[in-house]
């Protein structure tokens, strides 16, 4: 009996924290194993000539070129693995251009284990379709895989609005915020504010740390990753 063999991941993303959190979500969904990560499209290029790759785990903002002029190029230079793209940019007209490109699936940020895993399962669903397809209906099985059968779910009792307000109050921060700070900008509870906040850290976009006053036990501050000034 055979073993099927994994599918090896590339993670490129430009932030270290954000790197080491997409290869830890690759390594938890079985099927798939991450075979190396890169800081930007140079570091990318170096990785792909030398090991073999399945799937770009692809953020669009690098520091020496665009995710997509670095897919682009990829394709004149004859690597053919497939993309999903991670990245903060809402712009359809980018995705649009990034379908040309072997794009697969678009994974907005910030984001939780839960909708990479359902992101890297449905894709691995697709990749295993193989024969000929007897009509229509089964082109369109396959091809309605890759999509989600709606917006991916938050844990219990958060909301995306709630989320973006908190993501932009956060991002907007100079020297960062703690809980109580937050929840008095966007006028949501202190308790309300901190399961937004420790959302993000799970999901690798914010950072914590505790400040100490002078009196009292420490208090946490929220801080946006670096990097993420830039919109990405």
């Amino acid at each position: 009996m055979t073993t099927e063999q994994p599918i090896r991941v590339l993670v490129v993303e430009d932030d270290p924290v954000a790197a080491d959190a997409h290869v830890m979500y690759v390594g938890r969904v079985p099927g798939f194993t991450a075979v190396g990560k890169a800081h930007s499209g140079a570091e990318a290029r170096r990785v792909l000539d030398r090991t073999p790759v399945d799937l770009l785990l692809l953020d669009l903002h690098l520091p020496d070129v665009h995710g997509l002029q670095l897919a682009r190029s990829l394709r004149a230079a004859g690597h053919h693995a497939d993309v999903i793209a991670v990245t903060s940019a809402r712009d359809l007209a980018v995705v649009r251009e990034g379908v040309s490109l072997g794009v697969v699936q678009y994974v907005l940020k910030p984001f939780t284990f839960a909708t990479l895993r359902d992101r890297l399962v449905r894709y691995a669903e697709f990749r295993g379709t193989a024969g000929e397809a007897s009509g229509q209906d089964e082109v369109d099985r396959a091809l309605a895989t890759l999509r989600a059968p709606g917006p991916a779910a938050l844990p219990k009792g958060l909301s995306g609005p709630t989320l973006e307000r908190v993501t932009g109050t956060l991002r907007s921060a100079e020297g960062g915020l703690t809980a109580a700070g937050v929840a008095e900008a966007v006028g949501i509870s202190r308790i309300t504010a901190r399961r937004y906040l420790e959302h993000l850290v799970e999901a690798g976009r914010a950072a914590r740390e505790p400040q100490y006053g002078t009196v009292g036990r420490p208090e946490l501050v929220y801080r946006w990753v670096r990097g993420t000034e830039r919109g990405r």
